[in-house]
C-alpha cells in the first residue's frame, strides 16, 4: 500500500467510523508504534508520523553507527550509514532510518492492524458512552425504527444511536409502530467497560417527573418543586407537588390552561391517570392528600419509626381509598412512604 492509498483508506475509516482525523492518527499511530516495538523490541527510539494535510507516512528508527556486525535493529555499520546520511558520521553517532511498511512484514502488519482495530473500537465505545452521559436519567425523544412481532421488543434510535427497548420496559397496552416518536427514560449504561448497552424504560417514574419538567415551566425553573412519585405504568401515577411561592398554586401550573400541560403529559403515557397531590410537610396531612380521590376523615400515625400510619375514611369511600386491587392504597403508600392501614368509619354498619 503506496501512501496515497494509505490516505485514501485513513480518510474512508474516519468517515465510516464517524471519527476526527486527528483522533484516528493518534490511534493509529499508537498501533504502529506497538507492532514497531513487538517487531523491532531492541529499537527504544523511534518515531511513527503521519500527517495528513501533507500524505506524509513515515517510520524512523534511530540506529547507532558501529564498525562491526550490527546485532540488531538498533544499530548500523558505517558503512551503511555513510550512503543515506547527508551529513558527515562517525562511529557512535545516532542517525533516522526510514522503515518502508514491507519492513515491517506480514506479522507486525497484522499486529498493526489488529492494534487500530481494537483502538477504534474503544473509541467507538467511548464515544457512545459520551453521547449518553450526558443523558443519563433524562427523557430524550427517539424514533421506533422496529419492532420484533413475536416479542414485542422496540429498536430506536436515538441521535442516529440505536437503543433497545425490552417489552418490559414499554408501558403495557401501547402498541409502538414504525416511525412512532416517543419519549424514553435513559435509565442506566451497562457494562460500559466492554460492549456498552443503554438500559432504556418507558415504565421508570423517574419518566413521569422528567416529562413534567418539560411541560412545565414552573417545575424546569424550581418554582414548583416534585417531592415524590409513585408509580403504575400505564393504569396511575401520583405525582406531589409544592409551590415556593405563595402566589403560585402548584396543582394549577401542572394542570395548565384547559388541562394543556396535563393533557400532553397523559398522552405521551397512552392515557395513562395522574394524580396531583399538593405535598405538606405534616405527614398526617400529606397521606390524606395521598389517598385522593377518596375523601379521608382522619389520619393517626401509630409508629413513627417504622412509619406506619390509621387512616379513617367514611364507609362509602372504602373502596375508593383502596382503590381496585389496592392501587389506590399502593400508590399512596410509596408517594408517602408510610405503610397504610384504612379503615371505615363506621365498620359495623
Amino acid at each position: 500500500m503506496n501512501n496515497k492509498e494509505f490516505f485514501e483508506a485513513l480518510e474512508l475509516l474516519a468517515q465510516e467510523n464517524g471519527i476526527p482525523m486527528d483522533l484516528l492518527v493518534d490511534k493509529i499511530k499508537q498501533g504502529i508504534s506497538r507492532a514497531v516495538k513487538k517487531e523491532y523490541p531492541y529499537c527504544e527510539d523511534f518515531l511513527v508520523d503521519i500527517v495528513p494535510e501533507e500524505k506524509k507516512f513515515e517510520v524512523i528508527v534511530m540506529r547507532t553507527i558501529v564498525d562491526d556486525t550490527p546485532l540488531d535493529m538498533s544499530e548500523i555499520h558505517i558503512d551503511e550509514a555513510k550512503t543515506i546520511s547527508d551529513k558527515p558520521v562517525q562511529v557512535g553517532d545516532v542517525i533516522p532510518f526510514q522503515l518502508s511498511t514491507a519492513k515491517f512484514g506480514r506479522v507486525a502488519a497484522q499486529n498493526a492492524k489488529q492494534a487500530i482495530r481494537t483502538e477504534i473500537k474503544t473509541f467507538e465505545r467511548e464515544k457512545y458512552i459520551n453521547q449518553f452521559s450526558d443523558k443519563l436519567h433524562e427523557a430524550v425523544s427517539a424514533t421506533v425504527q422496529r419492532v420484533e412481532p413475536e416479542s414485542g421488543n422496540a429498536t430506536l434510535t436515538i441521535d442516529k444511536n440505536e437503543v433497545y427497548l425490552y417489552r418490559n420496559e414499554q408501558i403495557p397496552g401501547e402498541t409502538l409502530k414504525e416511525g412512532d416518536i416517543v419519549k424514553l427514560y435513559i435509565a442506566d449504561i451497562i457494562n460500559p467497560e466492554r460492549k456498552p448497552m443503554v438500559k432504556v424504560s418507558r415504565t421508570h417514574k423517574d419518566l413521569v417527573k422528567r416529562l413534567f419538567e418539560l411541560e412545565i415551566p414552573e417545575i424546569y425553573d424550581g418554582t414548583v418543586e416534585v417531592k415524590s412519585i409513585s408509580r403504575e405504568a400505564g393504569s396511575r401515577s401520583k405525582i406531589a407537588v409544592c409551590s415556593k411561592d405563595k402566589n403560585v398554586d402548584p396543582v394549577g401550573a401542572c394542570i395548565g390552561p384547559k388541562h394543556s400541560r396535563i393533557g400532553n403529559i397523559v398522552n405521551e403515557l397512552r392515557g395513562e391517570k395522574i394524580d396531583i397531590i399538593v405535598y405538606d410537610e405534616d405527614p398526617e396531612v400529606f397521606i390524606a392528600h395521598a389517598l385522593a380521590p377518596a375523601e379521608v376523615l382522619k389520619v393517626e400515625i401509630t409508629d413513627e419509626e417504622q412509619k406506619t400510619c390509621s387512616v379513617t375514611v367514611p364507609n362509602d369511600q372504602l373502596s375508593l381509598a383502596i382503590g381496585n386491587r389496592g392501587q389506590n392504597a399502593k400508590l399512596a403508600a410509596r408517594l408517602t412512604g408510610y405503610r397504610i392501614d384504612i379503615k371505615p368509619e363506621n365498620p359495623d354498619t
